[in-house]
């Protein structure tokens, strides 16, 4: 199934809490001088139009990227994350372009790393090869993000992250995330895998995280945003992050992040944040 297009939900709230926490994860593998190694399983289009015809349809940046672009005052990784936005749309009253995950992490590696992104999609394989063919750090494959993981893991280097961001389009998605999990984590233990998720229904979220924990994973911290109560309908209410080999006190980062963004970005006066182990290590 390749139905699914992330232009129409480019920059909304989700996308704003997902690409926070990449700021932070690669903000924190860069600090050390060694090269470092990233890997976006599903990669899209690697930046986004806001005014196109497909983003306009449900406007869904204006409740996310929208709401904090201009802010000035903000924590150290948001500050990061909104300047990359902002550079972006230089000069223009509202954003106009919102980059994703490829995007993000071209602005935030240095010389010395490398990023591989995989996308099926032929429209979206496509718009990656026009962005990112001259860069010699990327490397762009039309492949399936789950023979991804077996095909470039382990990378030679030691260090790096690897995004696992799936459209859950298929009713399976669930499944195939936790096996891809297991597959990239038995061929490369020692790597960051940084896992988002939708929110929709307490019961499929708890058993998706049970299956988590089931894998004796060890070490996987839990991030959870919910802008919205749930209800009865299962419409999209928030999303999650797992972390597996989270960086030292990301914890306390994302935390402080996700505490911040609830009050620009809350839809209901309940709004729900958490940062605690799934699995501790």
């Amino acid at each position: 199934m390749l139905s699914y297009r992330h232009l129409y939900h480019a920059g909304n709230f989700a996308d704003v809490v997902k690409h926070v926490v990449l700021v932070a994860l690669l903000e924190a593998i860069t600090r050390k001088p060694t090269p470092c190694y990233v890997q976006d399983t599903h990669a899209g289009c690697g930046a986004y139009a806001l005014d196109s015809h497909e983003a306009q349809q449900g406007k869904e940046h204006q409740d996310g990227i929208g709401r904090i672009w201009q802010i000035q005052e903000a924590p150290q990784v948001i500050h990061r994350y909104l300047e990359i936005v902002r550079e972006w749309n230089a000069g223009l009253p509202e954003p106009r372009y919102y980059p994703g995950s490829p995007a993000i992490a071209q602005s935030l590696l240095r010389k010395s790393d490398r990023l591989v992104l995989t996308e099926l999609h032929p429209q979206d394989h496509d718009a990656l090869v026009n962005q990112f063919q001259d860069d010699k750090r990327i490397r762009i494959h039309k492949q399936d993000a789950y023979q991804g993981l077996k095909a470039f893991l382990p990378p030679p280097e030691k260090r790096g992250l690897v995004l696992i961001d799936p459209p859950f389009e298929r009713k399976d998605e669930y499944d195939r995330v936790v096996a891809g999990l297991q597959t990239g984590y038995s061929r490369w233990s020692h790597g960051i895998y940084a896992i988002w998720y939708p929110i929709m229904s307490r019961g499929l979220q708890t058993r998706f995280l049970e299956a988590c924990v089931a894998t004796g994973i060890r070490k996987i911290l839990h991030c959870e945003f919910l802008i919205a109560p749930f209800s009865s309908d299962k419409r999209f209410v928030g999303c999650g992050m797992l972390i597996v080999n989270p960086p030292w006190q990301i914890d306390t980062t994302l935390e402080i992040c996700l505490q911040w963004l609830q009050v620009p970005l809350r839809q209901a006066n309940d709004v729900q944040v958490r940062v605690d182990w799934l699995v501790p290590e």
